[in-house]
């Protein structure tokens, strides 16, 4: 496993200054947010793939482990763009995209057809597609989220602790769909808070590297973290970080 983190995690930034500060903090792998309500929007970059692979190689040292996409188009057009992002993904040699899942109360088989024509386009650029788990979405429950692997040949997870503490299904046993995990997000969460200071909250990221190695998970455990009102983020960021390697 590897420590990485987002540039989400600097979501004021543009890119390559968020690059630049978490290079400063010692992490040597970066997940990068292609969403189009971020600084690195999708359709400022399908237009040009070579200039888009050239523009996210300007990660500098730093790995990139891989990228999270959330594009502003809908219907057909949305697998066109997505499409195009696989192509740089290919292009940057990355494999692991993480997409959105759909809210609660999106119909269980619109989801799927949506999620098999994801994976569909991503395995012939070579890519992996994995569902982001996400409080008010259909992958805050973990039941709903096996079966909606089971149903998606080919279908990963982007597995969030945080959502399963902070959320309804806190109590559900989470066992059954670590081994569909391809990415993993991180911060320390409460029942009451959906981020605190590191040390703070109840995630046990001892043993949560203890069932993932159980599972031969091999990639990175991204940190996530938004900056909070109060607290120094680098400090927090670093904390983690450390956290982190001590554990693999």
């Amino acid at each position: 496993m590897i420590v990485a983190a987002s540039t989400e995690c600097w979501p004021d930034m543009e890119m390559r200054e968020a690059i630049e500060v978490l290079q400063d903090l010692e992490f040597t792998a970066v997940e990068i947010a292609l969403h189009e309500s971020g600084r690195i929007k999708p359709s400022d970059l399908i237009s040009d793939v070579d200039r888009a692979a050239q523009i996210l190689r300007s990660s500098h040292r730093m790995d990139i482990s891989g990228y999270s996409v959330q594009l502003g188009s809908t219907g057909e057009q949305h697998y066109t763009d997505f499409k195009e992002i696989c192509r740089i993904a290919k292009a940057t040699k990355v494999v692991n995209l993480t997409v959105p899942s759909a809210e609660v109360g999106t119909p269980f088989n619109e989801e799927v057809e949506h999620l098999q024509k994801l994976v569909k386009v991503a395995e012939t650029e070579g890519a992996r597609v994995a569902v982001r788990c996400q409080l008010g979405c259909l992958s805050e429950d973990p039941d709903t989220l096996m079966v909606l692997c089971n149903n998606v040949d080919g279908l990963g997870v982007t597995f969030d602790p945080s959502v399963y503490i902070a959320g309804k299904a806190n109590v559900k046993n989470l066992d059954k769909i670590l081994k569909f995990v391809c990415n993993v997000h991180l911060r320390d969460t409460r029942p009451d808070a959906f981020q605190v200071s590191v040390g703070q909250g109840e995630v046990d990221y001892g043993k949560l590297v203890t069932q993932l190695e159980r599972e031969r998970y091999d990639r990175a455990l991204t940190v996530h973290m938004a900056p909070m009102e109060g607290f120094d983020h680098r400090v927090e960021l670093r904390k983690l970080r450390r956290l982190l390697e001590t554990l693999v």
